[in-house]
């Protein structure tokens, strides 16, 4: 088992800068991938970016050049670095990790766990 818990939400303004930071703990001895989801109110859950055991990184074209994935030298811990947020940024940001090899980031269902989510806003 691996419990997952996010931090960094919050509201900020158009073109702002966040960081959201995700912690893994439990079965972290094991390789897993971990990886960004989101979640805006009335849609579906959207993979946001991923980050596999062996550092290789994938993004949305939505995110491309403005969000960066990061994760620590220990690999218990990964990072959401979100520059140039817009108003279609708003959603609950979920931490995501997956055992599955290939990552299959594009389906939310390939993940194996997720955590409780942190809520960003950018009003328009």
């Amino acid at each position: 088992q691996v419990q997952l818990m996010e931090s960094g939400g919050g509201m900020v303004q158009i073109g702002a800068s966040l960081r959201l930071s995700c912690t893994a703990s439990g079965r972290t001895e094991s390789h897993y991938g971990m990886g960004w989801y989101r979640q805006a109110p009335g849609k579906e859950r959207e993979f946001v970016a991923g980050i596999g055991w062996n550092g290789i990184t994938t993004y949305a074209d939505s995110v491309k050049d403005r969000f960066t994935i990061l994760r620590d030298n220990a690999k218990t811990s990964v990072y959401l670095q979100m520059n140039g947020l817009k108003p279609e940024d708003t959603a609950v940001y979920y931490c995501a990790a997956t055992y599955s090899i290939p990552y299959r980031w594009y389906n939310a269902m390939a993940m194996d766990y997720w955590g409780q989510g942190t809520l960003v806003t950018v009003p328009s």
